[in-house]
């Protein structure tokens, strides 16, 4: 509940996430049915990568900065389009901005998070917002309490901060228990990487279980062997929509030739963890 996520908006991970979440919310706006998304660490919407908190860690540099200064957006160009169109920079769109973004009339999204300033924050940006409802609740009970939607589609979006131990079976259990109650809905579900031991375990927990269709998107800027630092982070997708796995592979390919420093071990990787 300490986590705010202002000292580090638009670093490397939120470049993967969010340009890997776009796809995913085009590829729902294809079908005419209304959808629905619940995004359960929310955070406060927008970011001011000119404020004091950016300024303190300095992240967005190594992150967006060598994106947009990276040339021809190719593959990017979508989510690179969208968020020029938001206003970054300085103002830095995070998931609920960028959803929102793309949501159609018919369309609803629904906000948690628990800590009770960047909950007022986010409540203030939303305001009058028919489409937008907003929640100061623990992200792992909103996933029970809140599905399955009214529409029968839609997509959760799991981003903890990985703050406390063990959080990865937490976002296991979480993606278990919107898998039962929703077996149609699409769950992007972000991890850090610092090293490999628990990402081996969440992703054989995926396999082991009763959760069917699941891709992982992965990044890594340096080989990741040291637990005190994030190397990378990844992508855990259930029931991705066709196409995804080949958008996933040029995007990834494209933010670590910007992002990446040639640093030993980088790399990316996109690969199935369970079959439909």
């Amino acid at each position: 509940m300490n986590y705010r996520h202002a000292f580090h908006a638009g670093n490397f991970a939120d470049c993967v996430k969010h340009a890997l979440l776009v796809p995913l919310l085009r590829a729902l706006a294809r079908k005419p049915a209304p959808f629905r998304v619940l995004d359960t660490h929310a955070g406060i919407g927008w970011y001011d990568l000119e404020g004091s908190e950016a300024a303190r860690t300095g992240e967005w540099q190594d992150g967006l900065a060598r994106v947009l200064a990276g040339g021809e957006a190719g593959p990017l160009a979508d989510w690179l389009g969208l968020i020029e169109q938001l206003g970054c920079p300085p103002r830095y769109p995070g998931s609920p901005a960028l959803t929102r973004a793309l949501l159609r009339p018919e369309d609803k999204l629904v906000l948690c998070e628990l800590h009770p300033e960047d909950n007022q924050t986010l409540r203030r940006a939303f305001a009058r917002d028919p489409q937008v409802a907003v929640h100061q609740r623990d992200a792992y009970e909103a996933v029970t309490a809140l599905t399955p939607f009214p529409e029968k589609r839609g997509l959760v979006l799991i981003d903890p901060p990985f703050e406390q131990p063990g959080e990865f079976e937490r976002l296991f259990t979480a993606m278990a228990q919107v898998n039962k109650r929703m077996r149609g809905a699409v769950i992007a579900a972000w991890y850090p990487i610092k090293h490999r031991a628990p990402v081996r375990a969440f992703h054989q927990a995926l396999a082991d279980s009763e959760i069917r269709d699941v891709l992982t998107a992965e990044l890594w800027l340096r080989e990741p062997t040291d637990p005190r630092r994030l190397n990378g982070c990844g992508l855990a997708v259930v029931n991705p929509p066709w196409g995804w796995a080949e958008q996933a592979e040029a995007i990834l390919a494209e933010l670590l030739a910007r992002m990446g420093r040639g640093e030993p071990g980088q790399g990316w990787d996109v690969k199935r963890i369970c079959d439909e």
